[in-house]
């Protein structure tokens, strides 16, 4: 699965760009402000209908404009046409061969993609809420059911968190529901992680030398049920009016040496172990499906020393995937000769 064709209108720094990508490896160079990370946001928009940099999609319109507009073709047997319209008025729409689609998890099945950039670390570094999203994004492609379980849980959980908030008494009325649920959630999400052992271990011994741990916390505590969970936390849950024990707030735990990653790793080190999350998640997705996402690298040599940059183009190398790599120059990317080479400059792409 790759990305055959770009074109993107309003998006930050971009009025209007075109790109034709190869299946293989892509390079977009320029100087800093030229617009080659807005590029890698709206492939990654196409994929997942929001930026990797952003969770307020109305931030990427461009100054002065009311709406952005991405478009892209799939380089299939089959191929697939996206579209992407980000509003300040409507919010985000989406369409998937010319059709609306219900959810945004629609363009994933049509376009997969995933990047690698600086503020890469943050998955390791910040809440839990970037880790499920890792998790679960990966967990969606492996188990195509997921989504359709993960939405109708988040819709019992509104209604339960609602009841607390007016009607307390009523709020167990959604219990059955949620814990139905909330087990499967757990069961897949536990069977992906398990899935994920042997990736992990390749690429956390290749990229950092060092045994890293990873384990997943499903929300609520080990030894009793969910619903046992619900039950024992209802007062809690009156008090402030939300549910706090559920896949809501499950977590992947990072330890080195029985400790959390965050608190006894460096930054680029920290940086390593997210990098070797992504790679080892791609890795099981291509084996477990027979997809290859499309894979963005935004400023690959930032942070890393020549030896681990080796390292690193060794595992990317072997994913055999669509790349897309930026780099301040035509003759720095760490990954070897490119396919197809685009320069990059004031908002606009020239093919070179």
């Amino acid at each position: 699965m790759s990305l055959a064709a770009l074109s993107v209108e309003n998006l930050r720094c971009l009025e209007q760009a075109s790109l034709d990508l190869h299946t293989g490896h892509n390079l977009l160079w320029g100087g800093n402000g030229s617009g080659k990370t807005s590029l890698l946001e709206s492939i990654f928009v196409l994929g997942r209908g929001r930026s990797f940099r952003t969770r307020n999609s109305e931030r990427l319109i461009r100054h002065g404009q009311d709406k952005l507009i991405v478009f892209g073709r799939t380089d299939q047997v089959t191929p697939q046409t996206l579209g992407v319209q980000v509003s300040r008025l409507n919010g985000t729409i989406a369409k998937v061969a010319g059709n609306y689609v219900r959810s945004l998890a629609e363009l994933s099945r049509a376009f997969a993609v995933q990047v690698i950039e600086p503020g890469i670390h943050r998955l390791v570094e910040e809440g839990g809420h970037r880790r499920r999203r890792w998790m679960d994004w990966a967990v969606f492609h492996v188990e195509p059911g997921f989504i359709e379980i993960w939405s109708s849980y988040t819709r019992s959980l509104k209604q339960r968190n609602a009841a607390l908030r007016s009607q307390p008494e009523q709020a167990t009325a959604w219990d059955p529901e949620l814990i139905r649920l909330g087990e499967l959630i757990s069961t897949l999400r536990q069977a992906f992680v398990e899935q994920l052992q042997p990736y992990w271990s390749r690429s956390t011994s290749g990229l950092l030398g060092m045994e890293v741990e990873l384990s997943y916390a499903r929300g609520w505590p080990l030894g009793i049920s969910l619903a046992e969970a619900l039950t024992s936390a209802r007062e809690r849950d009156i008090h402030r009016g939300l549910t706090h024990a559920g896949p809501h707030r499950a977590d992947i735990v990072i330890r080195l040496h029985g400790k959390p990653a965050r608190d006894v790793l460096s930054r680029g080190q920290q940086k390593l172990v997210a990098i070797a999350m992504t790679l080892a998640q791609l890795q099981l997705i291509q084996e477990a499906t027979g997809v290859s996402p499309s894979l963005l690298l935004d400023d690959p040599a930032a942070e890393l020393d020549h030896d681990r940059l080796t390292r690193f183009a060794e595992q990317i190398a072997s994913l055999r995937c669509q790349l897309v790599v930026t780099a301040l120059s035509a003759d720095l990317d760490p990954l070897g000769t490119p396919d197809r080479v685009f320069h990059v400059e004031q908002g606009k792409a020239e093919p070179v």
